[in-house]
């Protein structure tokens, strides 16, 4: 006779315990808002480059990327084909490499997982399973190339897709006049 109370009461306690998790959302959202690198959206005062420079973005994403004007611009493009994820991912893996104290290296591991990794993350990056699984192994020790095989994949993925695109946008076209 008691049973039939159990399963509510089991019910009640799933509910309040997802109540709970949602009334705690909105302070984790706060994270989503603010681009991944903490800085202004447009570049503090880059350079904008010659046409000549911005001609070797055609055959150089690598280039594009390392190049404020040229980043900042890419990212404004994705934006406008919300795949800004590829470019906030790639930037945030090349910050993570730079990381020195292994207990900020374990804390921007997480973040970056959380925020570009992890199954409906807010950010998701498309990558395979496998790559995903190897990351995954990769974090439970973090190092400097914890990230290298998605950021490879990701790189490929703007390199193949999105450069094309981005070369041939008004974006691009205003720069190489």
């Amino acid at each position: 006779p008691d049973l039939p109370l159990l399963v509510p009461s089991c019910r009640a306690k799933e509910i309040k315990t997802k109540l709970g998790t949602l009334l705690q959302k909105p302070d984790s959202t706060i994270d989503f808002i603010i681009p991944y690198p903490e800085k202004p959206e447009k570049p503090p005062k880059a350079q904008k480059p010659s046409p000549e420079e911005a001609l070797q973005w055609r055959d150089s994403l690598e280039k594009l990327l390392q190049n404020p004007y040229g980043l900042a611009s890419f990212h404004s493009f994705l934006r406008s084909e919300f795949s800004e994820e590829n470019a906030e991912f790639w930037v945030a893996c090349e910050d993570y490499k730079k990381t020195k104290s292994p207990v900020k290296m374990a804390e921007k591991a997480k973040k970056i997982y959380e925020e570009f990794i992890q199954t409906e993350a807010p950010k998701e990056v498309n990558i395979d399973h496998f790559t995903k699984a190897v990351t995954m192994k990769n974090l439970v020790e973090p190092s400097p190339s914890s990230f290298d095989m998605a950021q490879k994949r990701i790189f490929a993925l703007m390199e193949k897709d999105s450069l094309p695109r981005f070369v041939r946008s008004e974006f691009y076209q205003e720069l190489i006049k």
